[in-house]
């Protein structure tokens, strides 16, 4: 088949070459992108016919490429993919999509936003096995599906920059997902870390499905050989998806039977039946589906979406390896549209309105009412009793005191501070003395920045980075510094007005066309 797209393959190390290799076989490489010139210089010997640049820019930036391959480490492909579905190119990742889920939403909303196609390199799915064992499942030649579970083991590749949970886990995550049709109501995994004390070495993971189903999933790259099995259980027959063994042997099923004498259960073993697979590379049918939904605009197999919930349920089994403990997954608080991470903590008596966002490990206390369209990050405590308004954005690493009230639309920048007792003792409790602190609408802290009890924050103050407020804010203020001074006014837009510090002038904002009026050391917005 011919395709009419060009692809730039972004990164060609460990991974990244098998895409150049696959990618230039089916007629598409355009590009190659590595940081390494030693890394370009061998691929210019190898594919002469092919541009090597070291700047991602010309990548982006160039009109006959329509298509990106990314190979990087996992913490570029939010920033990298984004880059390029702006600059109007379809968009290939290697698992995982990216890190969070609140980046893969993003993603996935631009990809329908610009019309991009948006793919993540799931790989199982795009092997004739896999796809035989899910035409036989869904034609019910298995029976009810009771049990399914997956063992990827092997000595080495060792890794530093992940734990082998997301090294070997996502191409299973994938396939379980997409066999039984459902997302997993918990999660359980436990690992050993003995390499290195912070890196899980093995880890074996519980999926539980509101269906009935249970799946495991166990990975580990100290095991004393290789082994890539994954086995489904039905209630009619059992299949065997071995992915070591020679061609004709990979899938297996198993007609055994279960009767009972009474109450007691009696096996009936029967022979292995061979299925027969028509033998394709899967790595050469994924690049070539990639290149296929470029031409046709149709969805990949394994799109945005389908990533998003790989990494959903990726994040929930790192959450529980690391607090060791079961994860309930996909909470709702009062409305529907409400999404709290399985890592996250809601205490009840709290109110949390439509469209809001709880992310990994933030915890919200007794008391508080939270409003709509809320983002609330990584490792955020609120409350207990705190009021927040609507569209507030409070990034990772903020505590929102007792005593704190958010207007709308407020912005915390990362590890921003509220105190919220003036003469804090360890030894004695002041929580009958909790300072006062409200913040009005459109407000702005900058990271690092700390807000210093008993103030109150005029509404789209704007307050820089590290700057430590004691006193009162003015509506507008632009502040900065230790301890906080005022150099200049911001619009609700979030530009520097070119109006004087003290006394009175008139301002109207290039961007929004609002009025503004400096009064006596006020800023007002009227109607002009």
């Amino acid at each position: 088949m011919n395709f009419s797209a060009k692809i730039a393959v972004v990164g060609s190390g460990y991974w990244g070459k098998n895409l150049v290799r696959n990618f230039n076989n089916l007629g598409s490489l355009h590009t190659i992108c590595d940081t390494n010139p030693a890394t370009l210089e061998s691929f210019a010997e190898q594919y002469p016919h092919v541009r090597g640049v070291s700047q991602y820019d010309r990548v982006i930036n160039d009109p006959e490429i329509s298509g990106v391959a990314l190979a990087t480490p996992a913490p570029t492909h939010a920033g990298l993919a984004r880059q390029a579905m702006l600059a109007g190119k379809d968009v290939y990742v290697e698992k995982p999509l990216c890190l969070s889920e609140q980046e893969g939403e993003e993603l996935n909303t631009l990809a329908r936003k610009e019309n991009r196609i948006l793919m993540v390199g799931h790989l199982l799915w795009y092997h004739p096995v896999v796809l035989k064992l899910k035409e036989l499942v869904d034609q019910g030649e298995l029976g009810r599906i009771q049990y399914i579970y997956s063992n990827r083991l092997n000595l080495g590749k060792l890794r530093r920059e992940e734990n082998v949970l997301w090294s070997f886990a996502p191409h299973d995550i994938s396939v379980i997902l997409g066999l039984t049709g459902e997302m997993p109501e918990s999660i359980r995994a436990q690992g050993g870390n003995y390499l290195h004390q912070q890196i899980a070495d093995t880890t074996v993971t519980l999926l539980t499905f509101s269906s009935g189903i249970r799946a495991h999933i166990f990975v580990s790259w100290l095991h004393p050989f290789k082994e890539q099995k994954l086995v489904v259980v039905g209630d009619r027959q059992m299949a065997v998806f071995d992915d070591t063994a020679p061609w004709e042997e990979k899938l297996q099923l198993y007609p055994h039977s279960i009767d009972w004498n009474g109450n007691v259960p009696v096996a009936h073993k029967a022979e292995a039946l061979q299925v027969e697979v028509e033998q394709d590379e899967p790595l050469r049918a994924e690049c070539a589906h990639f290149l296929e939904c470029i031409d046709t605009r149709r969805q990949p197999r394994t799109d945005g979406e389908e990533g998003l919930r790989v990494l959903t349920v990726l994040n929930a089994c790192q959450a529980s390896l690391e607090q060791e403990k079961k994860i309930e997954m996909f909470r709702e608080i009062d409305r529907d549209d409400v999404f709290v991470h399985p890592s996250a903590e809601v205490d009840s008596g709290t109110t949390i309105e439509k469209g809001t966002t709880i992310w990994h490990f933030s915890h919200v206390l007794k008391g508080c009412r939270i409003g709509s369209r809320c983002k609330i990050g990584q490792n955020v405590v609120v409350g207990p009793n705190v009021e927040i308004g609507k569209g507030c954005k409070i990034q990772n690493n903020v505590s929102v005191y007792e005593g704190v009230t958010l207007g709308d639309n407020v912005f915390c920048g990362p590890s921003m501070v509220f105190t919220n007792v003036m003469n804090p003792r360890a030894a004695i409790s002041r929580k009958n003395e909790y300072c006062t602190t409200t913040v009005g609408d459109g407000v702005t802290f900058g990271a690092n920045c700390t807000i210093v009890g008993g103030t109150t924050i005029g509404e789209y103050a704007f307050i820089g980075a590290g700057t430590v407020v004691i006193d009162d804010v003015p509506a507008y203020a632009l502040m900065v510094g230790n301890p906080a001074r005022q150099i200049g006014w911001m619009s609700r837009f979030g530009k520097k007005m070119d109006l004087p510090m003290e006394g009175n002038g008139e301002y109207v904002c290039p961007d929004t066309g609002d009025f503004y009026v400096l009064k006596q050391g006020v800023v007002l917005l009227e109607q002009k």
